[in-house]
């Protein structure tokens, strides 16, 4: 089964779970907004799939889009600040200069000027490796060099899960991916959302999924900490996102690490392996959106993986 025909079944797979979710927001709240009026929200500048600049300088990813079901179920209007780092966005957030931040997580020192909503989408940590290794596990590669993100989130799990892999640091996952084609790492352990955005965005063919690591990334909208309103009115709006609608966007951005043409080259065990993942991914992504809507939110883990 190619990728794209098990995207049409778990579509037709995800149809049943729809519901007709209405906009969850109070006199008071649409008081709020109406006295606020337009907010300003300060995108990541290459933070992909979630939050990127495309070449024609348009703010675009998964996080984007989520946001937009968002806005039409809360009635929230934003205005978009220029695209930088992540660093610079953080601090324009401190300075109350800017309200609203996509793709977080609760980390002690965010908090104390940032409010978190409930996460909206969950995302595996991958061992990613040449075609035809896709075999490999972490415990198999002892004493050999794996490629991690310096200081991102996974690498402290990582590194105290196989304290005897000889971890390679590197600046981003850009770098992580590179070094496994150069020879220089066995593999790397990227997310699953970024390993494919970054494989494809940079034609770096020759890469394989060879299974989840056991770290999940869970991204949240962060809003400065003097207007709780506001957190509480962007959750109402994610719970009120229509399942189909939320499964459409993961959809689109969360593709397996393989094309179909890369796949079509690859051994058939590396295909199925890729496929079982993306199948995995998907449902566990449904299942768990499916509970953080019926659930009260409750404390999330802190930390949040820096950008790649």
């Amino acid at each position: 089964m190619s990728a794209a025909a098990l995207r049409a079944w778990v579509a037709a797979l995800l149809l049943p779970l729809a519901a007709a979710a209405q906009p969850v927001i109070t006199a008071a709240q649409q008081a709020w907004l109406n006295e606020h009026g337009t907010l300003r929200a300060a995108p990541e500048r290459d933070y992909g799939p979630f939050v990127y600049v495309e070449d024609d300088g348009r703010v675009a990813g998964l996080s984007v889009e989520m946001l937009q079901l968002v806005q039409k179920r809360s009635g929230v209007e934003l205005r978009w600040l220029p695209p930088q780092p992540l660093s610079q966005q953080l601090e324009r957030a401190r300075r109350r200069e800017a309200d609203l931040l996509t793709s977080l997580r609760p980390n002690p020192e965010r908090s104390a000027f940032l409010l978190f909503t409930r996460p909206y989408v969950k995302v595996p940590a991958l061992l990613v490796v040449r075609e035809g290794q896709a075999g490999k596990t972490l415990a198999s590669l002892q004493g050999r060099p794996v490629a991690v993100g310096a200081g991102y989130a996974v690498e402290p799990f990582v590194r105290s899960s196989y304290p005897g892999v000889a971890w390679l640091a590197v600046s981003d996952d850009l770098q992580a991916l590179r070094s496994v084609l150069d020879g220089r790492a066995d593999a790397a352990v990227v997310d699953a959302a970024s390993a494919a955005f970054v494989a494809r965005r940079h034609s770096l063919a020759g890469l394989a999924s060879a299974g989840e690591v056991g770290f999940d990334y869970e991204l949240s909208f962060a809003v400065r900490s003097d207007w709780p309103e506001l957190r509480a009115i962007l959750d109402a709006g994610i719970v009120a996102v229509p399942e189909p609608e939320r499964a459409a966007v993961l959809r689109r951005w969360l593709e397996p690490l393989q094309s179909d043409e890369m796949a079509a080259r690859a051994p058939l065990a590396t295909r199925l392996g890729v496929l079982l993942v993306f199948f995995a991914v998907l449902v566990g992504i449904v299942l768990y959106a499916r509970r953080v809507r019926v659930k009260p939110a409750r404390p999330r883990p802190r930390g949040r993986p820096p950008q790649p």
